[in-house]
C-alpha cells in the first residue's frame, strides 16, 4: 500500500472492509477465517475514492463556445493553446515547436473565465480537472502537496485532460512569507513547479488557471515555459453585453418592448456574471408581478439593472498592463498604424529638408535677398 499517497486512514479502513465484502462475494464461508490479499486490496481500492482528492471531479464538461458571450480575443488563443495540438498535432510536428503548457487567465470576477476554461475543454473534448486552489491544502503534515501530485497523476492517468486551477493565487502564492521557516504553501508552491516542469514531456495534458490577482502568485510560476500565455480577461463591451443578453434570454420569452441593444447600453461596465442576475431578477419580478406570466418586459430587465452597481475595474487595467504577455490583434493594428505613421513621416523629412534649402538658395538670389 506504498503507493496509495493521499489516502487516509478512514479511506484505508474503508478499503480493507470493502476487501471482505469481495471475499465473501467470492463464495468464502462467512464462518471460516477470511484470508485478505494484495488482490483484494487492488479491487476495493478502485472504489474508494483518496480523501486528499474528494474535491477533484473528473468530467466532459458541456459547454459551447456558443454559450460564452464575448471575449473573442480570448476565445481564440485559448483554442490556438488547447484546440489546435488536438486537432493539428501533424502541424506542431512539422513545425517543431511544442504547445503552449500552461495558461493563466485574470481579470474582474465574474467575465467568464471558468466558463471559457469548461468551453474549450468541451470544444476540444478533453476531461476536465477543476479545482479551487485554498481545497488542495490539508491539516496534515505532507497531504497538501500529495494532492497536488495526486491530481497531476490523474490528469495524466486521463490524458489528454486539462487541469483547471480556479483562484490559484490561493494556491500559489509568493513564496517565503512567512519568518518562520519553510510553509505548507512554500512547499505546495514547490511541488507544483515540480509538477508543471513535468508536463513538458508529455504534450496532452494542459494546465489552465485563474485568477483575480496575478500579483499574489509567485513569479517563478508565471514566467514562460510554465504559463505561456497570460491573458486579461476584462468587461464585456456594448457588443458583447448585448450578445450575451441574447444568450441568457434565448430559453425566456420576452416582451416585443425588449431591446437588447437598449439593454447592452444600459449596462456599461457590468461583468457577464451581472447581466446573468439582471436576467433572473428580472424573470422574478415578472412572476412576482403575476404568477401567470408567459414573458419578460422591458421594464422589468430596467428594473433589476438598478439593484447591480458597474465593477470598478481601474485596479484590474493596472494589473492587466503589469501582466499581459500576449499583445491582441487591436494593438497590433494600433502598432502597425503608427509604424506606418512614422515612417511616413521619416520619408518626408528628407524631402522638406530639400524644399527648404531650395527656398533659401532662391531669396538669396533674389535682389534684396536674406543679407540684402
Amino acid at each position: 500500500m506504498s503507493r496509495d499517497y493521499s489516502y487516509y486512514a478512514s479511506s484505508s479502513i474503508s478499503s480493507s472492509r470493502d476487501d471482505n465484502i469481495h471475499d465473501v462475494g467470492d463464495g468464502i464461508k462467512e464462518e471460516c477465517m477470511l484470508k485478505v490479499g494484495f488482490e483484494d486490496f487492488m479491487k476495493a481500492k478502485m472504489k474508494v475514492r483518496p480523501s486528499a482528492m474528494r474535491e477533484v471531479i473528473l468530467e466532459l464538461p458541456k459547454v459551447r463556445w456558443e454559450d460564452v458571450g464575448g471575449q473573442s480575443e480570448v476565445k481564440s488563443q485559448l483554442m490556438e493553446a488547447v484546440e489546435w495540438p488536438q486537432k493539428h498535432k501533424d502541424a506542431f510536428i512539422r513545425i517543431g515547436i511544442r504547445p503552449p503548457s500552461g495558461i493563466l487567465m485574470f481579470g474582474p470576477p465574474g467575465c467568464s473565465k471558468t466558463l471559457m476554461a469548461r468551453a474549450v475543454a468541451s470544444e476540444a473534448g478533453l476531461n476536465f480537472l477543476a479545482v479551487k486552489g485554498p481545497e488542495l491544502f490539508s491539516k496534515w503534515v505532507g497531504e497538501s502537496e500529495k494532492a497536488v501530485k495526486t491530481l497531476f497523476a490523474k490528469a495524466r492517468a486521463n490524458a489528454p485532460s486539462i487541469i483547471f486551477f480556479d483562484e490559484i493565487d490561493g494556491l500559489a502564492g509568493v513564496r517565503g512569507k512567512d519568518n518562520d521557516g519553510v510553509s505548507v504553501s512554500d512547499r505546495v508552491m514547490s511541488q507544483l513547479l515540480v509538477e508543471l516542469d513535468g508536463l513538458h514531456q508529455r504534450l496532452d495534458v494542459t494546465v489552465i488557471a485563474a485568477t483575480n490577482r496575478p500579483d499574489k502568485i509567485d513569479s517563478a510560476l508565471l514566467r514562460p515555459g510554465r504559463f505561456d500565455r497570460l491573458l486579461y480577461v476584462g468587461l464585456p463591451n456594448e457588443i458583447d453585453r448585448e450578445e450575451i443578453f441574447r444568450i441568457h434570454l434565448r430559453r425566456s420569452p420576452c416582451c416585443s418592448d425588449v431591446s437588447f441593444k437598449d439593454l447592452a447600453f444600459l449596462t456599461e461596465g457590468f461583468t457577464g456574471a451581472d447581466i446573468s442576475f439582471i436576467c433572473r431578477e428580472a424573470a422574478l419580478k415578472a412572476m412576482e408581478e403575476n404568477l401567470d406570466a408567459s414573458e419578460i418586459k422591458m421594464q422589468h430587465l430596467k428594473a433589476s439593472i438598478k439593484q447591480v452597481q458597474p465593477t470598478a475595474i481601474h485596479s484590474y487595467q493596472e494589473l492587466s498592463e503589469q501582466f499581459q504577455r500576449l499583445v491582441s490583434r487591436g494593438e497590433e493594428e494600433k502598432e502597425k498604424k503608427a509604424s506606418h505613421e512614422h515612417s511616413s513621416r521619416s520619408n518626408w523629412l528628407p524631402v522638406r529638408s530639400l524644399m527648404i534649402a531650395i527656398a533659401l538658395f532662391v531669396r538669396c538670389r533674389l535682389p534684396g535677398g536674406l543679407f540684402g
